[in-house]
C-alpha cells in the first residue's frame, strides 16, 4: 500500500542539510501546531515524537506533558533541537530511526508525528505508535497527502493565496529565500505521499475510530485515543 520510499541515508542528508538552511521560521506545519495541541490529554505525562527536527513542537509539547523524547534521522536536526532547548529540561532528544527504534510498549500518554510518516512504511509505524501509547494515551499525526478528486483540488486553488498570506503575515515575505526553495524543492523529488482514501482505511485497520481530517496546506491529520479496557484496566 505505501509508496515506494527514499533509503534512509537520502532523507537523513536531506535534512541535515535543511537543518542548516532552514533556520526557526515559519511554515506550514507549524501552522496547525495549536490545533494538535488542543488534543494532548490534561495532566499528561510523558510525550514522544517521531521526527522531531528541531524541536518545535517538542518543546510546545513540554509545556503540556511531564516529560518529552523527541526523535529524528538528521544528527543536524537533533543537534539544534538541543540547542534550541537549553532552557526546557523536560525535553530530550536523540538520533533514531523511528522505524526501528526500541520503543517502550504503553510507555507514553501522547505520541505525535508531524511530516515524518511519508518517510516510513506508513502502517508498520502508525502501529508501533499505537504499541507505545498508554491506554486512554492520544496518538496525534499531520502529515502530507496526494490530491485525488475534485475537493482536494479545490482546496488547492484556496491553498496557493492563503499560502502566500500566511507567509507574508509570518515572516515578512511571500516566499521563503531562494536557496530554502530550491533545497525542498531537491528533496521533494523523492517525496511521495497516500491518498487522503488510503490514510482512511489504513486508521479503519489500525486506529478504530480514529478522527482524520483534510486541512487547507496540504496537510491531513489523525487524531485517536486508545481505547480504555472496560473497568480501567491496561
Amino acid at each position: 500500500m505505501s509508496p515506494a520510499l527514499a533509503p534512509p541515508w537520502q532523507v537523513r542528508a536531506d535534512f541535515d542539510r535543511l537543518a542548516l538552511l532552514d533556520g526557526d521560521r515559519w511554515d506550514h506545519n507549524a501552522h496547525y501546531h495549536g490545533f494538535l495541541l488542543r488534543s494532548v490529554p490534561p495532566a499528561c505525562g510523558p510525550a514522544l515524537e517521531l521526527g522531531c527536527g528541531a524541536g518545535a513542537f517538542s518543546r510546545l509539547l513540554a509545556r503540556r506533558c511531564s516529560s518529552v523524547t523527541g526523535i529524528d534521522l538528521s544528527p543536524v536536526m537533533v543537534r539544534l533541537a538541543r540547542e534550541r532547548s537549553f532552557d526546557v529540561p523536560n525535553v530530550t532528544y536523540r538520533v533514531e530511526d523511528a522505524a526501528e527504534g526500541d520503543l517502550p510498549e504503553a510507555g507514553y500518554d501522547c505520541v505525535a508525528s508531524i511530516a515524518t510518516l511519508h518517510h516510513l512504511p506508513f502502517e508498520p509505524v502508525l502501529a508501533r505508535m499505537a504499541r507505545a501509547l498508554r491506554p486512554g494515551g492520544v496518538l496525534l499525526v499531520l502529515d502530507l497527502f496526494q490530491p485525488e478528486g475534485l475537493p482536494d483540488a479545490l482546496l488547492d486553488l484556496v491553498a496557493v493565496p492563503a499560502d502566500l498570506l500566511l507567509h507574508r503575515f509570518h515572516s515578512g515575505s511571500f516566499r521563503d529565500p531562494l536557496e530554502v526553495r530550491r533545497a525542498w524543492q531537491e528533496h521533494g523529488q523523492t517525496d511521495s505521499y497516500l491518498r487522503l482514501s488510503e490514510v482512511r482505511a489504513a486508521c479503519g485497520r489500525l486506529l478504530p475510530g480514529a478522527e482524520v481530517r483534510r486541512h487547507l496546506l496540504w496537510r491531513y491529520s489523525i487524531v485517536w485515543q486508545k481505547p480504555v479496557a472496560k473497568g480501567g484496566a491496561a
